[in-house]
């Protein structure tokens, strides 16, 4: 069965990418930090606002990528716009689509552009991991409506009797939104699966998980982040640098972890899996007009966008389902793309991708290939770490990775680029990007 690889879409108005900023990815660690959802939001979008030749009210839209805001973050891209000073006038709404919700953001802003609805959007992506709630079970929420039904002393006494403790325990919100409810499985789990279908041993993904370490470590003594602005909490303290990186982590320390989501015998570890963390990361794109009035230098043109989706229980996958019709449908093989960015959830993940796009017999019947796109070197794929070292705040991550690409493409002189990642659900997203 042949896949739709090669539709056909309108062309519109040229969108490009003009600035873009984010937060330093901070690590949970037990409790939660020092930001909400918002305030990262707008600890990343202040400055990149200030340095613009605009107002903020300039700007068409706000769109901005959550999956779980806190609840006074209702609509939380409206609340970081008007904190941010864009007024009570300018549109703002917000996306969800799990670890692409950043990316979907940006592509809506991609549309509203090129079909000339707007000209100025302010698009990113932001997530409180360590802030995600602890909630209480069904069965104690039920005990507490009759409890509070209960009148009189004998009724209230009956109920008190019904309580058991199991009823108290809290429910992670976090784990539970980890875990997917249609095949059961939880996001390490699928990680497995694909380890287990494309014989991925653990020493390739220990090394993998050590070489993102590695990169991170180079481009943050290198000044190689030039996205990445600090963060201020209210208790004075800077937060300067992303802070799961693990300058002394070594192969020997990776293989002593025990696999966490399929014991005793898998392979998937804290070690090269990607960390629960908090951050955000904007986007500013704008119309050749918009770029032309106020005077913007463009770091790259976003030529297309593509979304696909795949078996949940291998849900990894997802980038080469969205990039290979990305590819397809602009005649491009992998040797024409300079650059990548493949979102790192699990190192076994990224390198069944990288598996995968080169398997003749994959690309056949999954993806409705005649033959493979081609391999992807690994020295172009992830040049500066991934989140396995940076961290993986789910709503920000589709964001952070297109920004970086555009400023490695810009750093390198390179001409194009493609930024993509797996989401739960099983599904891909990807971006296709060229220097201007």
């Amino acid at each position: 069965m042949a896949a739709p690889t090669r539709r056909r879409r309108r062309r519109g108005r040229p969108v490009f990418l003009v600035d873009g900023a984010r937060t330093p990815f901070l690590k949970a660690r037990g409790r939660p930090g020092p930001f909400s959802a918002a305030d990262l939001a707008v600890q990343a979008g202040r400055p990149l606002l200030l340095r613009q030749p605009f107002e903020p009210d300039a700007l068409d839209q706000v769109i901005l990528g959550c999956v779980m805001p806190g609840p006074d973050e209702a609509n939380i891209a409206r609340v970081a716009a008007l904190r941010l000073g864009c007024g009570e006038r300018l549109p703002a709404w917000t996306v969800q689509r799990n670890c692409g919700s950043g990316m979907q953001a940006l592509d809506c802003a991609f549309h509203e552009i090129a079909d000339g609805r707007a000209d100025l959007v302010l698009a990113g992506g932001t997530e409180a991991m360590s802030r995600a709630p602890l909630m209480l079970d069904l069965a104690f929420v039920a005990w507490l409506a009759d409890w509070q039904r209960a009148r009189r002393l004998p009724e209230r006494l009956r109920a008190l009797g019904r309580l058991r403790p199991r009823l108290l325990r809290p429910v992670v919100a976090l784990l539970r939104g980890l875990t997917d409810p249609v095949v059961g499985l939880s996001m390490g789990q699928t990680a497995e699966n694909l380890a287990w279908r494309f014989r991925i041993a653990r020493e390739a993904m220990d090394a993998f998980a050590l070489e993102s370490h590695r990169r991170l470590a180079a481009a943050q003594d290198e000044g190689r982040l030039p996205e990445l602005v600090p963060a201020f909490d209210a208790e004075g303290r800077v937060h300067a640098d992303d802070d799961g990186l693990r300058r002394d982590t070594s192969l020997e320390r990776l293989a002593a972890l025990p696999p966490v989501f399929d014991k005793p015998f898998g392979q998937v570890t804290a070690g090269n899996s990607a960390q629960v963390t908090d951050g955000a990361a904007w986007v500013l794109l704008a119309s050749e007009a918009a770029v032309e009035a106020h005077g913007l230098a463009p770091l790259a043109r976003v030529v297309d966008t593509e979304w696909a989706a795949l078996d949940p229980a291998h849900m990894g996958l997802g980038p080469v389902h969205a990039m290979a019709p990305l590819l397809a449908r602009h005649r491009l093989r992998a040797d024409d793309v300079d650059f990548w960015e493949i979102n790192e959830a699990f190192a076994a993940q990224v390198l069944a991708c990288l598996a995968a796009w080169t398997d003749a017999s994959y690309c056949r019947e999954a993806l409705g290939l005649r033959r493979p796109l081609g391999p992807i070197p690994h020295e172009r794929l992830n040049v500066d770490g991934g989140a396995i070292s940076l961290g993986h705040p789910v709503g920000a991550s589709g964001a952070r990775i297109v920004l970086h690409l555009a400023h490695v493409l810009a750093r390198e002189g390179a001409r194009r680029g493609v930024a993509s990642l797996c989401i739960g659900g099983g599904q891909g997203g990807a971006v296709l990007l060229e220097r201007t």
